[in-house]
């Protein structure tokens, strides 16, 4: 289990910042006087609102990405540093995103750029092995 232990660990931390983006909207939503289920009708709730949907919507693309490019690159990386290494890089990428959007939608981006080429890293890291694997049987 000592293998996937550097993995896990950032899979647990990327659902923690995801837990933090709620916990903005939640204080976003106390500040702006607004209640749910309203996502509207302030800009703070609403760039809040949006990074946490916005992480959401990767969340699926980048947490089995992360795991399946450690499970095919684990020959090469036992202990799964190297992938680790790259979800880190991901959760950089969403931290700065969240904080730049609440600061000002135009300084969302170079987060943005920074999560999807871990993802990019990651998902093509894991389909290129899963190819090679496949093809030499």
């Amino acid at each position: 289990m000592q293998q996937y232990a550097y993995v896990a660990i950032v899979t647990l931390v990327a659902l923690l910042v995801y837990f933090w983006m709620g916990l903005r909207v939640g204080t976003a939503r106390r500040i702006s006087g607004i209640d749910a289920p309203a996502m509207t009708g302030h800009p703070a709730l609403e760039r809040a609102v949006r990074a946490h949907a916005n992480t959401l919507e990767w969340l699926p693309i980048f947490l089995p990405s992360l795991w399946l490019c450690h499970i095919f690159w684990q020959p090469q990386d036992p202990a799964g540093i190297i992938v680790s290494a790259i979800g880190a890089v991901w959760i950089v990428g969403r931290i700065l995103y969240a904080l730049g959007y609440a600061a000002d939608p135009a300084k969302r981006a170079l987060g943005f750029y920074i999560q999807a080429l871990a993802t990019a890293v990651l998902l093509f890291g894991a389909l290129g092995k899963a190819i090679t694997v496949l093809v030499a049987g």
